[in-house]
């Protein structure tokens, strides 16, 4: 039997039972078309947090207090050895390849405005934030550069604060009160949207002394630092070290670098990928046991016709490839639909709701239909065996 009976053989077989040949490639259709969804959305998460957290630039590094042995939250937020504090900002601007430190003090406060009152997020930060995060002032300007220990009572407003408190009119040099003192109004910014959910532009920006001040802090939240772009973060974070361990004579602080952040995030965003791509390859088991069930149904019905063709010369290679073929063609076919079917309803997605972070991953699509052959392929070996062990003549005699 040369190759090309053997495909036609294989082909005949499977149009000659379509409704049976298409609910047997249903099931790994399903189960392709779920790994493709899952793992798509994974991938679109990963990516939806990379660009989040790099629109503010790829070279920078946050510095809180304490000492943290694991990536996240220093515990020492709540309670350290010695605060950071706005000395040490200052300090730090004279490290290696620093181009800008920001002291950051963030909380909730109440926001009034002509006879208009809303809860808005509070940013004390330096008179550098605008430039160390590429934040772009609409109107006015940004915190001027006072002495940071006696910076003047002045806000600057995010885009949506702005516009809920004054629409269209100026409001540059209007006296607020945020946190029931009094500020001046100097600078709005221009629309920052959304980051991992936090609304940038529900924010009024206030001097960092005023800030510790208003939340009655003894330290700073955290240092933001911008450093050069040609610069080797090791030295920079060795040099950072240096300064703050020679102030505080102890290293009572944890630095993580943005490196550091995505790569711990990218890992977990990766396990629940592989996660939720191993639930969709559920349904390629339970697809997988359908090809194993048909195949040996077929078996059975052809018996006669296995005997046939041992009888005119087939091998039992042969007659075990027939049936090996026609598993992998019925997972290949259920395969490739449940391709395009997944890879349509992504687009659908990606129309009807854009906020949907879904991006196709050439590397799990490729997985999937690999591990849909290798199914076909392990569901027909045992009937294809038992097929190429039947003898000649007992096959014959069955009716």
């Amino acid at each position: 039997m040369q190759n090309i009976d053997l495909f036609r053989f294989t082909t005949r077989s499977i149009v000659a039972h379509r409704m049976r040949s298409s609910l047997t490639a249903l099931g790994i259709g399903i189960g392709v078309t779920a790994v493709v969804l899952l793992t798509s959305i994974g991938e679109g998460v990963n990516r939806y947090v990379v660009e989040q957290f790099t629109q503010f630039g790829t070279t920078t590094l946050g510095i809180q207090p304490g000492k943290a042995n694991t990536l996240g939250v220093s515990p020492g937020v709540i309670n350290s050895v010695r605060p950071l504090s706005l000395a040490d900002s200052e300090a730090i601007e004279r490290a290696p390849y620093v181009l800008h430190s920001v002291p950051v003090v963030s909380g909730n406060a109440s926001v009034e405005a002509r006879s208009r009152e809303r809860t808005v997020n509070v940013f004390a930060v330096g008179p550098r934030f605008d430039l160390a995060f590429k934040f772009t002032v609409h109107l006015g300007t940004f915190l001027p550069p006072d002495d940071l220990e006696r910076a003047r009572p002045l806000a600057v407003l995010g885009a949506k604060v702005y516009s809920e408190l004054y629409g269209s009119s100026n409001p540059l040099g209007d006296l607020i009160r945020v946190g029931g003192q009094r500020y001046r109004v100097v600078g709005v910014m221009e629309p920052k949207g959304q980051m991992l959910g936090f609304d940038l532009d529900d924010t009024v920006y206030i001097p960092t002394a005023r800030g510790l001040e208003l939340f009655d802090r003894d330290g700073l939240f955290e240092i933001d630092v911008l450093y050069a772009e040609d610069a080797p973060v090791d030295e920079v974070v060795a040099g950072i070290t240096r300064i703050l361990a020679a102030r505080h004579g102890a290293e009572d602080f944890t630095i993580v670098t943005q490196q550091q952040m995505l790569e711990v995030l990218g890992s977990i965003i990766n396990v629940l990928t592989v996660g939720v791509g191993a639930l969709g390859g559920i349904s390629l088991l339970v697809g997988g046991v359908g090809i194993f069930t048909i195949m040996t149904i077929a078996v059975r019905e052809r018996t006669a016709e296995i005997g046939l063709l041992r009888a005119i010369g087939a091998t039992r290679t042969r007659i075990a490839q027939l049936f090996l073929g026609e598993a992998i063609l019925l997972s290949g076919f259920g395969g490739i639909v449940g391709l395009l079917v997944g890879v349509g309803l992504i687009g659908l997605v990606a129309v009807a709701v854009p906020a949907m972070p879904a991006q196709l991953s050439p590397l799990y699509i490729g997985l999937a239909e690999l591990i849909a052959l290798l199914i076909g392929l392990g569901a027909g070996v045992l009937p294809a065996r038992h097929a190429a062990q039947l003898e000649p003549l007992d096959a014959l005699r069955t009716e």
